[in-house]
Parts: structure tokens; sequence; C-alpha cells
């Protein structure tokens, strides 16, 4: 059984390690994540009577920074890949 799987970026095709492949889907969660608190933070601090937009990304700046919120993002887009991907590697 091969160690490696394809990684697909745009029209082409690319082999690289299986836990490469892996832990750039971790990164690509933990990015969303990051993407989507950044878009209710700063929607709460324009919609409400807290502030505008840049106090909304320095809300959001002082949240991302915090090493609990980053170890939840990371521990929860790890388990995550690892259930998708855990049934597979038993066998076919």
């Amino acid at each position: 059984m091969s160690d490696r799987t394809q990684l697909a970026i745009g029209r082409s095709t690319i082999s690289v390690p299986k836990l490469t492949k892996r832990m750039l889907q971790v990164l690509y969660a933990v990015v969303i994540t990051a993407a989507i608190a950044l878009v209710i933070i700063v929607l709460n601090n324009v919609l409400t009577a807290k502030g505008g937009w840049m106090q909304g990304i320095t809300a959001w700046t002082a949240f991302i920074q915090r090493s609990d919120i980053l170890g939840t993002m990371i521990l929860t887009a790890l388990v995550t890949v690892a259930t998708l991907y855990w049934p597979r590697g038993n066998g076919k």
C-alpha cells in the first residue's frame, strides 16, 4: 500500500505523502473557521452600538490570538479529519 496520495491544485495533481495532505486539510479547516469568526465578530460590532469595522477587526485579532481558541480550532480540525479518514485505513 502506498503512503502517497494525490493533492489536486487547480487542474493539476501532485503526489504528496498522506500526512502532508491531512495537515493541509487541517490548515484549510482552521483558516475557514477563523474567516467565519472574523465575519461574525466584525458584523456584530458593526450592527451593534460597539463600534465600526476597525473595532471589529481589532476584537477579532484579540480573539484569534488566544491560545485556547487556536488550540480548540486545531483540535477540532484534527479530530474531524481523523474521523473522516479512519474508516478508510482499515481495509477495503
